[in-house]
């Protein structure tokens, strides 16, 4: 018989209960204060939109010396049917180490049996084997001091979509690029553009979230990659993460379809030494009008 939606659901509803007594102590367990009501209301009425992916963090203590570590968990509607995406970090490991254990939590996680509820055996696993990468960890940054400052990447990607609109998808741009330290902009309208910039791992975390489920009309249509011995911040077009809302260009007649005025946003590029990703974007050399 197959399981549904609704029972997948509660089933998450189950386990955050679980890991609520596990962590009681504010600040170990961290989730948006509608994740729990808004599946609750689906739950009453099933026939109503699905709620948003349930989303929280977990902060770990590791090890006697307690280092940080946080497990970053988003839950498909259908968990515990398909797996959970999961993501442990920690400021006390560098990104080849990190980048390590979570491929090692990922391939434990897809050998459990389907069907169970996994994050609490996520949360031990982290514990039990977060060790021995920060020892390897500290004895390589023990190495490169020694050696060669070890350099870093600038990863700038460049996103168009047909529109973006909605307040709550919005939201989410911006509360995913605060999370992951990335600046740049959301072009709000039609089109719209979204630019970050910052790590790798972190701007590619940022566009797997964006797009999940099922955003139709997007595509990053460049990606700048800058290499330096310095940090990435000297690098950075942006200080912040801005909301740009143009003038509107014309009258559509509905309320939502209107096109920015592309000629503001050319400037706005050329403002911030990126004139070139027009014709990128949409196909056309920009030009400003003379004045």
């Amino acid at each position: 018989m197959a399981v549904t939606v609704k029972e997948c659901l509660e089933l998450q509803l189950l386990e955050v209960e679980m890991l609520l007594s596990m962590f009681p102590k504010r600040g170990e367990f961290s989730l948006d204060a509608d994740a729990v009501p808004s599946i609750q209301r689906y739950l009453g009425n099933a026939d109503g939109a699905l709620p948003p992916q349930l989303e929280y963090r977990i902060a770990l203590d590791v090890g006697e010396a307690k280092v940080k570590v946080e497990l970053q968990v988003l839950l498909p509607h259908m968990y515990p049917q398909v797996a959970p995406q999961l993501f442990a970090r920690s400021d006390a490991l560098h990104r080849q180490q990190q980048l390590q254990l979570n491929t090692r939590l990922m391939s434990h996680i897809s050998s459990l049996d389907p069907g169970d509820l996994c994050v609490c055996e996520a949360v031990q696993w982290v514990k039990d084997n977060t060790l021995p990468f920060l020892e390897n960890c500290q004895a390589s940054s023990e190495c490169a001091s020694k050696e060669v400052r070890v350099k870093e990447m600038l990863h700038r990607m460049w996103i168009y979509s047909h529109h973006i609109y909605r307040q709550e998808l919005r939201k989410k741009i911006f509360d995913c690029a605060k999370k992951l330290n990335l600046t740049g902009f959301c072009l709000t309208g039609k089109p719209g553009v979204i630019c970050v910039e910052g790590l790798q791992e972190n701007c590619e975390e940022f566009w797997r979230v964006i797009r999940y489920p099922n955003w139709k009309h997007i595509s990053c249509k460049h990606v700048e990659n800058i290499e330096t011995e310095g940090s990435i911040d000297n690098l950075r077009l942006f200080h912040s993460f801005e909301d740009l809302q143009f003038q509107a260009h014309g009258d559509y007649g509905l309320r939502n379809d209107y096109h920015m005025d592309l000629g503001q946003f050319l400037e706005f590029l050329k403002q911030h030494q990126s004139g070139h990703i027009f014709q990128i974007l949409f196909g056309v050399e920009g030009k400003l009008s003379d004045n």
